[in-house]
């Protein structure tokens, strides 16, 4: 009675009070306490819609449906009844109706995957939308909630992406509750790309952003102080000394910067209307910004084994022109080894001509590597002379193992100024002075200056997502590793540490099942057997020596 009774008062007194106790070894189910203090600054409802649904999924999508509805349960626990949740399948209705899901669907951001199902009766096509979209006073984000990476297993992509699941939507609630969009900029006025090759990045980005273009030769100090994030994406002409003053008083402050750049002129479609192109040291006059900060860009280009590959024309049949993928080893895809945040877990991210870096060692700058090339590299020095008959040229194994090439560096701390000691240049109005050393910042150097660019269809004038090849029909990470980047540097809360978090995947040694099958199976069905008959022979025995006279 006195346990029954107080069984009854713990279930009453746990109606009032929410906790739970995780006994996993990595705390699956324990949200960090920076996601409960984003649930608890929410002054709104907040509305997620999955699109996860469906009656004949696979084992693995089911499982990434349960995770998920396990985290919006555990979201929503301690979101004070501000989040809710709903899971709908898009697939349903007529064909019309499917057609109008999908098309709305794809203009919120949310793309399709095509699953391929196996069952008795053979293959079958199947179309899924492993998405969410939050809804926050009017204002609508994406979630991805499946990570493709290529040449991963399945599970451990499915595990990958169960992992990520807090960090995806504790970073969407966040930015649709951030309370006015922080602004990012992408430098023009030098030659950058243009507006249709930086069309997938600049959109992916306004889903949480303002973004926009910014010259610096007029834009006003009040105007930097608006922006959080400058991206500099391939330049090709010099950057004046006032121009460097306005980029060294935004680094000064506080600004973050992302530079994409290209030292060498090195283009694939120069090369494809010429026998021969000379790729030659580009001209920026930003090599002493960068040795300041704690980086040099070389001219040089990194050739890798591990490249994409490019169309080649290998002659007509027909009246037709005949097109052969072939490797095109200055392109190389950089495989991300490193554990940090930003590109833990992505895909491989395609490059074009990228050159090296070295990191220069300054007083309070942290470096880190974010982007190398594989082991099996070259360098090629400055000027020298390039063409497409090097296709033909088997690549030499010998020649290709040289150290790893760093092509993407991050550096945090506090920056010194690069105009420390100097006068202030000619066409600087106003009594502006910069500090000596910056605030706490970030930027990331990068020498590829097309690794934000998305393919253009040249029939129609169309984007591609960036990260598409169209010739190969291979999606890089190159979209993902912009996101997660432009996350890592304007946010300050840390809250892309939440990528770091691992949910171990416990999976059976196949060899040892099939090694230790026999025995298993031995214990698992002779093994009741034997204690039933043991127990029937001791009851037997106890009932003659009970009842014996």
């Amino acid at each position: 009675m006195a346990f029954t009774l107080l069984i009854a008062l713990a279930n009453i007194i746990s109606s009032f009070f929410f906790t739970r106790i995780d006994f996993t070894s990595e705390k699956r189910y324990t949200l960090s306490p920076l996601t409960r203090d984003i649930l608890q600054k929410l002054d709104d409802r907040v509305q997620v819609t999955v699109y996860l649904e469906g009656d004949d999924f696979p084992a693995g999508f089911k499982r990434l449906r349960s995770s998920t509805f396990d985290i919006l349960t555990d979201l929503k626990a301690y979101s004070d009844d501000n989040l809710s949740f709903d899971f709908v399948n898009p697939m349903t209705g007529s064909e019309e109706e499917q057609q109008e899901n999908y098309q709305k669907l794809l203009e919120q951001g949310i793309e399709a995957t095509n699953l391929n199902i196996t069952t008795e009766s053979g293959n079958s096509q199947k179309i899924v939308f492993p998405s969410a979209l939050i809804s926050y006073k009017g204002v609508q984000l994406p979630v991805k909630l499946l990570q493709p990476q290529a040449g991963v297993d399945p599970q451990e992509v499915l595990n990958n992406s169960i992992q990520n699941l807090e960090y995806a939507f504790a970073s969407a609630i966040k930015k649709v509750n951030s309370g006015g969009a922080q602004r990012i900029g992408f430098t023009e006025g030098h030659g950058e790309l243009s507006d249709l090759q930086l069309s997938d990045a600049m959109n992916s980005l306004a889903n949480w952003s303002e973004v926009g273009r910014v010259d610096l030769s007029t834009i006003t100090f009040e105007g930097l102080d608006k922006l959080k994030l400058l991206i500099v994406a391939k330049p090709s002409s010099e950057f004046t000394e006032a121009e460097k003053y306005k980029i060294d008083y935004f680094v000064m402050n506080g600004g973050r910067v992302l530079w994409a750049i290209d030292q060498v002129y090195a283009e694939l479609d120069s090369l494809r209307g010429a026998e021969e192109q000379l790729a030659f040291p580009r001209k920026l006059n930003l090599d002493d910004m960068f040795f300041r900060y704690g980086a040099r860009i070389n001219y040089d280009l990194i050739l890798d084994m591990n490249s994409s590959r490019i169309p080649l024309k290998m002659g007509d049949a027909g009246g037709q022109s005949q097109f052969e993928l072939v490797p095109w080893l200055f392109y190389p895809v950089f495989v991300p080894v490193t554990a940090h945040p930003i590109v833990k877990n992505l895909d491989g991210i395609r490059s074009e001509f990228p050159s090296s870096v070295d990191i220069i060692d300054v007083k309070g700058v942290k470096s880190e590597i974010i982007l190398s090339s594989s082991p099996y590299n070259r360098k090629l020095d400055v000027p020298t002379l390039l063409s497409l008959q090097m296709v033909d040229q088997e690549p030499d194994p010998k020649l290709f193992q040289g150290p790893l090439r760093v092509a993407g560096v991050l550096l945090e701390g506090e920056f010194p100024s690069v105009f420390r000691n100097r006068p202030v240049p000619s066409g600087i109005n106003g009594r502006v002075k910069i500090p000596a050393q910056s605030k706490f910042g970030k930027m990331m150097i990068i020498a590829d200056g097309d690794i934000f660019k998305n393919q253009v269809n040249t029939t129609d004038g169309s984007h591609y997502p960036l990260g598409f090849d169209r010739y190969t029909q291979e999606q890089y990470g190159n979209k993902n590793f912009l996101l997660n980047t432009a996350d890592y540097l304007m946010d300050d809360s840390g809250i892309i540490g939440l990528r770091n978090k691992e949910v171990r995947l416990r999976l059976l040694d196949k060899a040892k099942i099939k090694a230790d099958k026999t025995f298993w199976q031995v214990i698992n069905l002779g093994l009741p057997l034997i204690m039933l008959i043991a127990c029937g022979i001791f009851q037997h025995y106890f009932r003659i020596r009970k009842y014996a006279r």
